[in-house]
């Protein structure tokens, strides 16, 4: 395909953000990922079933990640008073530090962003994003088009 693409300029710019983020988080001998879930788990404690949609995982990687920080004095699970068959993620003090270092590098990022762009094309770009995302909610290829066979 010679044309870019909305799914290629989107998969390439996040790997681009993507990369930077790894790149600041590993100045705090973290990752993108960590960062990521410790600006997810609210400060009452999230519900571990809740976490994994809320970042985009699948339960196995959340499952890993939440164990190596675990290891890592990050968090700590507790059974949930309101439903004792869930685990509630809290943040250790540690964690909480960690999540202040990843929401200041988050911040200063958009912040960047906002000084680059006018406030119509930030505007723009939520109205772009939004429609992509509800165009993709609603996408079936198949039931869109006739399937002939050869």
């Amino acid at each position: 395909m010679k044309k870019e693409t909305f799914d290629s300029v989107l998969r390439s710019t996040w790997q681009v953000v993507s990369k930077m983020y790894n790149k600041e988080a590993g100045k705090f001998d973290s990752t993108m990922a960590t960062g990521f879930a410790l600006l997810s788990i609210d400060s009452e404690g999230t519900p571990s079933t809740t976490l994994g949609p809320k970042m985009g995982m699948e339960p196995t990687s959340l499952s890993r990640l939440l164990n190596t920080m675990e290891d890592r004095k990050l968090i700590f699970r507790t059974q949930n008073p309101r439903d004792g068959r869930s685990i509630l993620i809290h943040l250790t003090p540690f964690g909480a530090e960690k999540r202040e270092d990843s929401k200041s590098v988050v911040l200063n990022f958009n912040s960047e962003i906002e000084k680059k762009l006018s406030e119509t094309k930030i505007q723009h770009f939520f109205e772009v994003m939004e429609s992509i995302r509800e165009i993709a909610k609603e996408f079936e290829y198949f039931s869109s088009k006739t399937i002939k066979t050869i």
